[in-house]
């Protein structure tokens, strides 16, 4: 792989588990429905696609059935302000990814945070987790008016970090990212962590699976490097 000069990486399931707190809030939004709830690794895998999709998920798993529009929209509602008070209570840095993003800077590349969630949660998350200082920009769905799997995301970051898209490596964990980098003409790296709602490793095209962000680092910044990518 040749080298990049710049790198635009997922969120959830890549830079972050988000899953533990993504899971409680779904949870509490539950009870208040009286509503069973549900098993953490069920959560796990409605992450990705946006609070909506999630909730929606979670509402249809727990009752067996599509909830009403009513019951969704206020669902939607009552999760956003549970998430709030949870989102980065428990979550965590994946293996490699301070590292990783270290190592991307003092390569020179240009760093990109881009994820479907809301401004409104990314960047508490990303400040909290001690992430923020490493990116140049930060798109989110909201912000960027289109989310993954749609290339209009990615094609965003792009232009706010002045590259090309053939400039560009996308490094994420789902089908979603893998579409939306193909899409807007960037590579792809994939990680074989995080959330893939249930598809398997090899189902993802993929320019390489890279077990952490210390081996897209080499990657990107030295090519020439061996690494531990598969």
């Amino acid at each position: 792989m040749r080298p990049a000069r710049a790198a635009l990486i997922d969120l959830d399931g890549t830079l972050l588990d988000t899953a533990p707190d993504l899971a409680a809030a779904a949870n509490a939004t539950l009870a208040e429905l009286g509503w069973a709830a549900l098993p953490a690794q069920t959560v796990r895998d409605f992450v990705g696609k946006g609070i909506a999709h999630l909730v929606r998920r979670a509402l249809e798993t727990s009752a067996g059935r599509p909830p009403e529009d009513a019951t969704f929209e206020a669902a939607c509602a009552r999760f956003a302000v549970h998430y709030a008070r949870l989102n980065g209570v428990a979550a965590q840095p994946f293996d490699g990814v301070v590292d990783g993003l270290a190592q991307m800077k003092a390569g020179g590349l240009r760093l990109a945070c881009v994820t479907n969630k809301l401004a409104a949660f990314t960047e508490p998350l990303l400040v909290a987790s001690g992430l923020r200082d490493f990116f140049d920009c930060v798109v989110t769905s909201d912000r960027a008016g289109a989310r993954k799997p749609d290339p209009a995301i990615f094609l965003d970051a792009c232009r706010r970090l002045d590259v090309h898209p053939a400039e560009a490596c996308v490094i994420g964990d789902s089908s979603n990212d893998a579409e939306a980098a193909r899409a807007a003409g960037c590579r792809f790296l994939l990680v074989p962590y995080g959330y893939r709602e249930g598809r398997g490793l090899r189902e993802i095209a993929s320019d390489g699976i890279v077990a952490t962000l210390r081996d897209a680092a080499k990657l990107l910044t030295n090519p020439t490097q061996p690494t531990s990518s598969t």
